[in-house]
């Protein structure tokens, strides 16, 4: 059985010559479950082991031999800042690099992965026990590592195989970053677990993603907009069984576009490193445009204002998302206080993102409450709403709004529009056009022209980089 105490019972048992394709190298289940008696070998007893998470098989034998050897991991991102890597390393006590070698060791050894020879299950650690330390982008401060149970893991991955019935005949295709829940917990782990074939492409583009010929894609909003542009790589897509968005909100009009093109509504959902995957449109669901759908199976959400009182479910009032269940994160490594500040008596997580329920429950999310819920003249306003009526005029082709001090109304609304090349997009039409869409107050006062918005690498705007 691949990934004791992270696989599913029902999976086929049956070994895959190619279980994972990546980088040109194709990897066997039997590889795969050797990789951890490789890792007893010549980890065994290490308390953490840092993986320069790349899109390499060195890498996928590396995160396999520890989470089938019980050895907590440290995925590392090959482009993190000097300073950045010091600090991870450091804070997470991680004792030596496997997989790939990552230009500066930083002084701790390095061991290869490898396959071993027939993997026979150690007495692992309990599911309670950290399997994966991820560390944050530290948007507030350095970045905080996240530590992932076997346990939260599992009850994720089996709760999203419920609802995008997802099987061991899938063959998942994605190119993303094996750092971050999407990339690394969903794409990969999610098929150890479930069973399926999976499929890297190195970078993802729409091209290899046409190329990959998969049932199910993940993808990050920009991946889809730039598979709709390329209409032979959209029509590649018609024969997949489901496509999946997350990471950022999915715009409006790059939803409509992939059912026109592709023939598929994607499903979306919505979490974070903290809590993994909570909230999902469902296969057999409604995939509503904009919304991120219901709670998956075992977890509870809930809305509250700023003083903690119930907020109504009547798909415009917004609140502080709360959300409690198995999936959710046992604290930040060494940081008490860090942890004790994001979680309240009762076991409810603030996730510090803003949402509407609608009274059906589906949950539409406005953003982080810090840059994407903007106080003006005394109304609070979603910067999500306001783009997505941007995204609607012909003229506009990115955007990203955000709230800046002003001194009669609090916060004035400003949009930073990547004008598109088709059209014609002055500042004056594209206040007015918001105007007439939305209510009068949600207009942005200032539009400001841009050649780019700076994004990190999942495609999410960084919006802080836009404030003063």
């Amino acid at each position: 059985m691949l990934l004791t105490s992270l696989a599913s019972e029902d999976v086929n048992a049956s070994d895959l010559a190619d279980a994972v394709r990546i980088g040109g190298t194709c990897l066997s289940r039997a590889e795969l479950n050797g990789a951890a008696t490789a890792a007893l070998e010549d980890l065994g007893g290490a308390r953490r082991i840092a993986v320069l998470a790349t899109p390499t098989a060195q890498t996928v034998l590396a995160v396999a031999g520890c989470l089938l050897a019980g050895i907590p991991m440290v995925p590392v991102p090959a482009d993190v800042g000097v300073a950045e890597r010091a600090h991870i390393l450091r804070d997470s006590g991680a004792q030596a690099w496997l997989g790939e070698r990552p230009d500066d060791l930083a002084g701790l050894p390095h061991v290869p992965a490898r396959s071993g020879s027939a993997y026979s299950p150690p007495e692992l650690p309990g599911n309670g026990d950290a399997a994966l330390i991820i560390y944050t982008s530290g948007t507030t401060g350095p970045p905080k590592g996240v530590q992932l149970s076997r346990r939260a893991l599992a009850a994720d991955l089996d709760a999203l195989a419920q609802a995008w019935q997802w099987t061991p005949e899938d063959v998942l295709v994605h190119g993303l970053p094996m750092y971050h829940v999407h990339g690394l917990v969903l794409g990969l782990l999610g098929s150890l677990r479930v069973g399926n074939r999976f499929v890297h492409t190195g970078r993802p583009t729409p091209e290899a993603y046409a190329a990959a010929r998969g049932t199910l894609y993940f993808g990050v909003p920009t991946v889809w907009s730039r598979v709709v542009a390329d209409p032979g790589a959209a029509e590649a897509l018609r024969p997949a069984r489901l496509l999946v968005s997350g990471s950022a909100a999915l715009p409006v009009p790059v939803f409509d576009a992939l059912v026109a093109r592709t023939g598929h509504a994607p499903v979306e959902r919505y979490g974070s490193t903290e809590s993994l995957i909570t909230v999902s449109t469902r296969v057999d669901g409604e995939r509503r445009p904009g919304w991120v759908g219901l709670p998956l199976a075992g977890i509870g959400t809930r809305l509250v204002d700023e003083d903690g009182a119930p907020v109504r479910h009547d798909g415009e009032t917004i609140g502080r998302l709360e959300v409690r269940g198995p999936t959710l994160f046992d604290g930040y490594l060494n940081r008490p206080e860090a942890t004790a500040e994001v979680f309240d008596a009762d076991g409810w997580y603030r996730t510090g993102d803003v949402a509407v329920i609608d009274a059906g429950g589906m949950h539409r999310i406005v953003g982080r409450e810090s840059v994407d819920l903007i106080k003006t003249g005394g109304f609070r306003v979603g910067a999500g709403e306001i783009e997505t009526a941007l995204l609607g005029h012909p003229g506009v082709a990115e955007v990203a709004v955000v709230g800046l001090p002003d001194a009669d109304l609090g916060q004035r609304i400003v949009a930073f529009v990547v004008a598109s090349p088709a059209a014609d997009a002055q500042p004056a039409d594209l206040i007015d056009y918001v105007a007439e869409q939305l209510s009068v107050h949600k207009r942005p006062r200032e539009v400001r022209i841009v050649d780019t918005l700076p994004r990190n690498a999942m495609g999410k705007v960084l919006k802080r980089a836009l404030l003063p």
